[in-house]
């Protein structure tokens, strides 16, 4: 169910630490807030709102419950993570995801598998120094050179690619055998064009803004995957 539309980029809040200053550039990016079960006690303390609080509200603090009372939407089942199910629920050209990462690996690597299984719901987690996304089937990149450009194959895949030191055409890529990590650009653009949703995008946490450029333009610059079966 869709809980929360926005023609523009949406913030997700997680109660894993972040920097203020990450929080900040999301909302200057995509400024309609969304906050993830315990997300919203780092909203509180960050003194923003957010549109709406979505989760198992397992992990939210009664001064939070009482702050938001109106905003609050229980998704109770407890087969799918808090990011499952705010990124499912929100519907958006884009989502940036603060406060998922540098917390408990476990949680983390949960947060890739969401990535991976949600196609459709194209998501930008931002880190301390990096940020990573699923590659849509089409990507223009604007980044300078020399930027550090990894790919980590979450399926086996292939992916087409222009602008980078180290060409990646016709490899061959899986998770237990060829991966891409620390590739750059070469000049100034790159382009990347995966023959399937299952390439993830690492780029230095600088790269923010130029990733949102890339991944909430225009349809036909980044297109999506379709949402996967089942």
């Amino acid at each position: 169910m869709v809980l929360v539309r926005s023609d523009r980029p949406v913030t997700l809040l997680g109660g894993a630490d972040f920097r203020r200053t990450d929080l900040d550039e999301a909302l200057s990016l995509a400024p309609a807030l969304v906050a993830a079960d315990g997300g919203a006690d780092a909203a509180l303390t960050a003194g923003v709102t957010p549109r709406a609080v979505i989760g198992d509200m397992d992990s939210i603090s009664d001064a939070a419950r009482a702050a938001f009372a109106g905003r609050l939407h229980r998704v109770s089942e407890q087969q799918s993570t808090d990011f499952d199910k705010v990124l499912r629920s929100v519907e958006a050209p884009l989502a940036l995801a603060v406060g998922f990462t540098g917390g408990r690996l476990d949680h983390e690597l949960a947060v890739l598998h969401t990535l991976l299984a949600r196609p459709d719901r194209p998501c930008v987690v931002v880190g301390a120094e990096s940020l990573l996304f699923l590659c849509p089937p089409a990507l223009r990149l604007d980044l300078g050179p020399g930027t550090l450009v990894s790919l980590y194959p979450m399926l086996p895949c292939r992916i087409a690619s222009t602008g980078l030191v180290w060409p990646t055409d016709g490899i061959d890529f899986s998770p237990e055998g060829r991966i891409g990590t620390s590739n750059a650009t070469a000049g100034g653009v790159a382009t990347l064009a995966p023959d399937g949703p299952g390439m993830l995008v690492i780029l230095p946490r600088a790269a923010l803004e130029a990733a949102v450029r890339a991944l909430a333009g225009p349809p036909a610059a980044a297109p999506r995957w379709p949402a996967r079966a089942g």
